[in-house]
Order: C-alpha cells, then sequence, then structure tokens
C-alpha cells in the first residue's frame, strides 16, 4: 500500500515507472524521494571470456538487490555511456561525452518536472565518471542532486589481501570474480588470460603494440585468472552496502 507521506519513503515498496500507466506514475512519484537508474553498457568489450553486456548484467544485478532494500522509483537500466577506451574491440559503442552528460541531464530534468529532486545512478563504468561528475554540478545549479557509484572508491576500502593481481580495472580479477558469483554461466574460464600493461600514464585500450594507449591484444587490463567465486561475492555484498548506504543517505538529506 502507498504511503501518503514522503516522510516514510524509506519504508515504501521500490516501484519500477516503466510498468505503471502515466496516471499511476503521477499519484505514486508524490511518495518517492529518489529515483534510481542503473547504468551498463550493453555492448562493450570485456576480453575473450566475458560477453558484450557484461555491464549491463551487472547494473541489473546489482539494481535489483539495492531495491529490496531500499524505497526508491526506478528508471529502466541505461544502455549505453561513454566508454571510448574499448572502441578499437569489435562490438564496443560509445557516446560522446557530451552526449552522455547531455542524456544524464535530460533525464533528471525531465522527471524534475514531476517533482522529483534527488537521483542515484548504479554506475557500473570508470569512464564515466567525469561526464557523471559534471553532470551533477550542471543539475546542482537547478537544485537537482545527482550521486553515482564509483567502482574505484569501493574497491579501495577493500582489504588489500583480497586482490593478488598486480594491477588492473577492466576485465581482470575483480569484475571476472563479480561476475562468476552473479552469472557464473556467462564466464568462460578456459578462456582467461592475463593482459596487464604496467607502463604509467597511458589511457585507454588499445590493440596497437605500438601505440599510445594500453597495450592489450585481448581487451582485458588485469588478471582474471586469479578470479574466484567467492571473492566475487565479497566484492558484491560491498558493492550492494555500498549503494544500500548511499541511497538511504540521499533519501534522509
Amino acid at each position: 500500500m502507498i504511503k501518503e507521506e514522503k516522510n516514510d519513503a524509506l519504508s515504501l515498496n521500490s516501484i519500477e515507472l516503466e510498468n505503471l500507466t502515466w496516471m499511476q506514475a503521477e499519484e505514486v512519484l508524490e511518495n518517492y524521494e529518489v529515483v534510481l537508474i542503473a547504468l551498463g553498457a550493453r555492448t562493450k568489450e570485456h576480453g575473450p571470456h566475458l560477453p558484450l553486456n557484461n555491464d549491463y548484467l551487472m547494473a541489473e544485478y546489482l539494481k535489483e538487490e539495492v531495491i529490496k532494500k531500499v524505497s526508491v522509483a526506478v528508471l529502466p537500466t541505461l544502455q549505453y555511456g561513454y566508454y571510448p577506451s574499448f572502441l578499437e574491440y569489435p562490438g564496443s559503442v560509445s557516446l560522446k561525452e557530451e552526449t552522455f552528460k547531455q542524456v544524464v541531464i535530460d533525464i533528471c530534468m525531465s522527471m524534475n518536472g514531476y517533482g522529483i529532486k534527488k537521483f542515484y545512478i548504479v554506475n557500473t563504468g570508470i569512464s564515466t565518471l567525469k561526464p557523471l561528475k559534471s553532470a551533477a554540478s550542471k543539475l546542482e545549479l537547478q537544485g537537482i542532486i545527482l550521486r553515482f557509484l564509483s567502482l574505484l572508491e569501493v574497491e579501495n576500502k577493500h582489504d588489500p589481501e583480497l586482490l593478488q593481481q598486480e594491477g588492473g580495472t577492466h576485465a581482470d580479477e575483480s569484475e571476472t570474480s563479480i561476475m562468476l558469483h552473479m552469472y557464473p554461466e556467462i564466464v568462460d574460464m578456459n578462456k582467461v588470460v592475463k593482459d596487464y600493461d604496467s607502463r604509467p600514464d597511458r589511457r585507454g585500450l588499445t590493440r596497437d603494440p605500438d601505440g599510445n594507449g594500453v597495450y592489450s591484444p585481448t581487451g582485458v587490463y588485469g588478471d582474471p585468472t586469479l578470479a574466484t567465486k567467492e571473492k566475487g561475492k565479497i566484492l558484491t555484498d560491498a558493492l550492494v552496502e555500498e549503494i544500500v548506504n548511499q541511497v538511504t543517505s540521499l533519501i534522509e538529506s
């Protein structure tokens, strides 16, 4: 049953707006403080052992776990974003940085027209952090609050002995472990390879050994051979807890 007061927002069940009529949406949106949007690329390379829709699946999993624990109105998952580092690998798609930023702003401004002033993005990318931060600054000028997940910040909170790889951030020990926990059926551990270019100050992945980016013939940056389902559960639980805490804080602010 829908409560009448926004002060009861923490006790409401989350609701997915796409399943409602506009009249129902008009009624229920009065009861929610925060709109949640998951963000995960549906077409972005993840090496030889993970599918292109890896980040989309991760975003969907995290969204479903989070909305069991907090009360939010949920928009459909964003399946395209700013991922320029992967365009040398067929199947990968990226919006321009400004385009992606404006998409986020337009979504939030649209929902703001119905009285929503707080938004949280379950962000599963790294390159998306910069345009999301820029979008948040623009929206703040309109009295709109946008918060989003930073995978790097959460990973820095883990026990330093949890991950053994010397470095990496993509289709690596961490991400592969997470997917072994979330969707073990999509991970082909027979095809995992270590692919780690340790040269400093390089941006983006490249298949060209003489290129300016991080050289990666496989599209991996790190060592997924070290991945385990057990590590994945620890990492996933930490992500869900962090998102829940951040969204709860946003609701109560």
